[in-house]
């Protein structure tokens, strides 16, 4: 009996770390749990997806409702770009069964390798400048404000080269139907990189949105019996109150110091697709 107590609670404060983590770089934690309960708990992989999906809702209810309550969620943005993300996800699935799926975790793994040379020569930059909005951004009417704790006063900022963001998001959700990925980075990246949003909204709006792309697919994993209380229900409590944690440490954090915190967790997904498409993983 308390084997199972041991295993439950230390289910439950892996996924609190996931969930602080993922709610802070926009990844939703779900990218952090799969490798952590097949190498550390020993858990199936089908298990383990099933836990990590109901983990990335809870993360998604979690920590982007605080960020929309907190007005640092850009809800328009994320609601446009999912478009592209769904589009994405729907043309992945039916392309799984004739797509060579290891080809694809080298080709994403150098993707986002090649991603950081940008994000690694804006390390300093706390708010983008001179952004210019496109002809998409003025008429969506995509620029925004966000009150900044660490600043001590409220931001505004623009939107632009959405077409580019876009097709990102398309292919973050191809990823995510081919691979079984979150593709939370692909999503930060479109927003930081592509659109030159600020960092903090940009996982923010992360947060947001793979929620959806998570419950679209959950009934199914209920359906196969994928998702097991005994691991689910501590995984998904764990990465709610981490995801809650980090939400309020985001809110008191600078956009440099996220930057700092997810070009080394995008170095450690980038070694495990490269590890995936090897068939080491």
């Amino acid at each position: 009996m308390l084997g199972i107590e041991l295993f439950v609670f230390g289910l439950f404060l892996f996924a609190f770390l996931a969930g602080l983590l993922g709610s802070l770089i926009g990844l939703g934690g779900g990218i952090l749990i799969v490798p952590l309960l097949t190498l550390v708990f020993r858990l199936d992989i089908h298990l383990a997806v099933g836990a990590s999906i109901v983990s990335i809702i809870a993360t998604s209810s979690g920590a982007a409702a605080a960020y929309v309550r907190d007005h640092l969620t850009h809800v328009r943005a994320g609601i446009f770009l999912e478009l592209a993300t769904s589009s994405g996800a729907v043309l992945g699935a039916l392309l799984v069964p004739f797509v060579p799926g290891r080809a694809l975790y080298f080709l994403f793994a150098g993707f986002l390798l090649l991603s950081l040379g940008p994000m690694a020569r804006r390390l300093g930059e706390e708010i983008p400048t001179g952004v210019q909005p496109d002809w998409f951004a003025r008429h969506l009417r995509l620029g925004s404000a966000y009150p900044d704790r660490a600043l001590g006063r409220v931001v505004r900022y623009e939107v632009t080269r959405v077409p580019i963001g876009f097709a990102m998001m398309f292919v973050a959700g191809l990823a995510s139907a081919l691979l079984g990925l979150g593709a939370g980075a692909l999503k930060v990246l479109a927003m930081d990189w592509g659109m030159r949003m600020p960092m903090k909204v940009s996982t923010a709006t992360s947060n947001f949105m793979i929620g959806v792309t998570a419950a679209a697919s959950a009934g199914i994993y209920f359906w196969r019996g994928d998702v097991v209380p005994l691991i689910a229900t501590p995984v998904m409590l764990g990465v709610l109150a981490g995801s809650l944690v980090g939400a309020q440490l985001l809110l008191r954090m600078t956009n440099r110091r996220v930057r700092q915190l997810f070009i080394p967790i995008l170095l450690v997904i980038a070694f495990q697709m490269f590890l995936r498409g090897l068939g080491v993983w």
